[in-house]
């Protein structure tokens, strides 16, 4: 097992906008800081900058800022560092490149491209999916990005069969994550792929995160919270969720809020967009959820608990929903305090 180089492109040096900071500081932070005790040597990182400097040509980027809210990055490295790499990120492009469709830099897509052909791993945090795509790395293939961009990527990129639903993909030499903290699962799976599962799990537990949480798991649950005002079904709601462990039909609650099964279906798809058997479910998945999350219970009474019935009925549901099974849910989201067992 070798940990190899590592090349993060740095697609804005001048101006970096805050809000991309947290992408690009995830590998900075898991591949960049050494960590003798648990491999050595550790990952040999590079920061790429690819030559927008605000004015500026090559070399050291510039001091100060373009005017924008960001700071000025400065590093020694080029897009021609990219080609050699064993491994090259792109954390994220510029929001231009995503909301108002101007073409990711030429010069980056050709680097990107020189590289992979040169055998390395191709990675993508978040938007960064948008520059593999523009090199022609994900066609065919399988990827994603954060979920508020996949529409955008899907239809620029018609060849790229994008799923918005899993906090990474590994396709083997490309692989691509979704937004924020699906950038650090992926990394730490990364580290796990190179140096083990020991290694990883140390690393995370110092970066006081999950040690694994699968890519196929879901980036977000809906929980369909009611969007409009209807304050007259929030009475209804409140009594379904605190009796989520018994048998509850859309006639009961239409019944306790004083509503026809029809009207009551009506309200509560116009306040909720979803129906009521889809807003239990959702509802029995949050508590199954919680109750994995803060309790030691055996997922048979998670199951009875939550409504969901038999250990079965829950791995299924929650398989389809969330795309883990609960025990996998279970060892990514530790207990780290003792809590009450709810009662009954």
């Amino acid at each position: 097992m070798s940990a190899g180089s590592v090349a993060v492109v740095v697609t804005e040096e001048i101006g970096v906008p805050s809000w991309d900071l947290y992408e690009l500081s995830i590998p900075c932070t898991v591949f960049g800081k050494p960590q003798p005790d648990l491999a050595e040597p550790w990952y040999d990182l590079r920061l790429c900058g690819t030559g927008e400097r605000g004015g500026g040509e090559g070399g050291a980027g510039e001091e100060g800022g373009s005017g924008a809210a960001g700071l000025a990055l400065r590093t020694p490295y080029g897009l021609d560092d990219l080609v050699g790499a064993d491994t090259v990120v792109v954390p994220s492009v510029p929001d231009a490149c995503v909301e108002d469709g101007r073409p990711v830099q030429p010069a980056l897509v050709e680097a990107l491209r020189r590289a992979h052909d040169a055998g390395a791993r191709m990675v993508s945090l978040c938007t960064g999916a948008f520059a593999l795509a523009e090199a022609g790395l994900l066609d065919g293939r399988r990827a994603t990005a954060h979920w508020m961009h996949t529409a955008q990527l899907a239809e620029r990129y018609p060849k790229v069969r994008v799923d918005d639903s899993v906090l990474y993909v590994d396709d083997g030499d490309v692989l691509t994550s979704a937004g924020l903290t699906a950038g650090l699962d992926l990394c730490l799976h990364l580290v796990r792929r190179d140096l083990g599962a020991h290694v990883a799990n140390q690393l995370a537990r110092r970066m006081v995160v999950p040690a694994h949480r699968p890519g196929g798991q879901a980036q977000f649950i809906d929980l369909s919270v009611p969007a409009a005002d209807d304050e007259g079904l929030a009475p209804v709601l409140a009594w379904a969720r605190a009796h989520l462990d018994q048998p509850l039909t859309v006639e009961d609650l239409a019944e306790r809020a004083a509503l026809s099964p029809r009207t009551f279906y009506r309200r509560l798809q116009a306040a909720t967009g979803t129906t009521p058997l889809q807003w239990l479910l959702d509802q029995r998945l949050a508590r199954a959820q919680s109750l994995l999350e803060s309790t030691d219970l055996p997922v048979e009474k998670i199951g009875e608990l939550s409504g969901l019935g038999t250990a079965n009925n829950l791995r299924h549901h929650f398989l389809k929903r969330v795309g883990v099974a609960p025990s996998d849910y279970r060892r990514a989201f530790p207990r780290t305090a003792p809590m009450a067992t709810p009662a009954g």
